[in-house]
């Protein structure tokens, strides 16, 4: 005998109008284009079918699955113990952004979202999974650098990229040398950006890190629990760095400064609101002329997406024109 049934929303809300994840997971869809992801499918104690999102297995599978069945992506894979990224999630950042660029470029009154690969971005931080390259390539046609400090996530994103002709030519992945830099050592002399993408570690500390996932756990089952796996993976710089995500943001911006020609939009993920008053300081200090907050929902987690530019109207105008513009 099952409880009562939970009462589900038929669209997840808050997740962007063109997220192809609002509706609830059609597992049966999702297994025809997945087979392997057949094992982990369960009926719940509520009755309905799910994956059990406490098992790192299982959410790969989920993730292979959502990839194939939905961007065309036959082969997707990542390292043991290395970041299995929430894909609903992430396309919302992309989606925001694209409505960015697209009030940049409009037509009368309506929105232009730029497409093809014209369009240039640079995902700070690419991860093995290389998610936002290929959410990108897929929904906009947009062309990707990919950068990391870890030698092995980009062999890991290459391998995707190999593995999957639709990608091919159209992303490419660059090591860091220096952990220190984020943008000086990936963008090359006169190289330019349409949109810079990242998604900060926001722990300080693995033990930081272990605690967050404990709390994760505890609010999701309701209960007390002494120990968590981190379901979504995760290697130390995707997860913590020295002053947590404050720090990293902080530094992210003291550095696009040197490279305030060089692109277009810069933008980050921002996990926790209380980092916005130091962000925004930052901001000023470098002189950014336009600073954007959008604010993102994913079931109970909130966050949002911070941009800037050092452009002026006149300077973005220009820039539209001469790299948007239908030729």
């Amino acid at each position: 005998m099952h409880p009562p049934k939970k009462e589900h929303p038929e669209e997840k809300s808050g997740l962007h109008p063109r997220n192809k994840h609002r509706a609830r997971y059609d597992f049966p869809a999702l297994i025809a284009s997945s087979p392997e992801l057949k094992p982990f499918v369960q009926v719940n104690a509520y009755g309905d079918a799910s994956v059990d999102f406490f098992n790192p297995q299982a959410v790969k599978a989920l993730n292979k699955a959502l990839l194939k069945h939905y961007y065309g992506i036959t082969h997707w894979d990542i390292p043991a113990n290395y970041l299995c990224p929430p894909i609903p999630g992430r396309a919302d950042y992309l989606h925001h952004i694209a409505d960015l660029l697209g009030d940049q470029n409009t037509v009368g009154t309506e929105r232009n979202i730029p497409r093809g690969a014209q369009v240039k971005c640079l995902d700070i931080g690419v991860g093995a999974n290389c998610i936002y390259p290929i959410l990108g390539t897929k929904e906009y046609g947009w062309s990707f650098v990919g950068a990391d400090i870890d030698p092995v996530a980009i062999k890991s994103a290459n391998n995707i990229i190999q593995a999957n002709p639709s990608l091919k030519g159209k992303i490419t992945c660059r090591l860091q040398p220096n952990a220190a830099d984020i943008f000086r050592g990936i963008i090359q002399p006169g190289e330019q950006f349409d949109l810079t993408l990242c998604n900060p570690p926001f722990h300080a500390s693995a033990a930081e890190a272990k605690a967050g996932s404990l709390r994760k756990v505890r609010n999701l089952k309701g209960q007390r629990v002494a120990k968590a796996t981190l379901n979504f993976g995760g290697q130390h710089n995707e997860l913590w760095t020295a002053g947590g995500e404050a720090a990293f943001l902080t530094n992210l911006v003291r550095q696009s400064q040197e490279f305030a020609q060089s692109c277009f939009w810069f933008s980050t993920l921002v996990s926790k609101s209380e980092n916005l008053k130091n962000v925004y300081k930052a901001l000023e200090q470098v002189n950014a002329l336009e600073v954007k907050t959008l604010p993102m929902h994913q079931g109970n987690k909130a966050s949002r997406l911070l941009a800037w530019t050092f452009f002026t109207p006149a300077q973005k105008a220009d820039w539209v024109q001469r790299r948007w513009a239908k030729k």
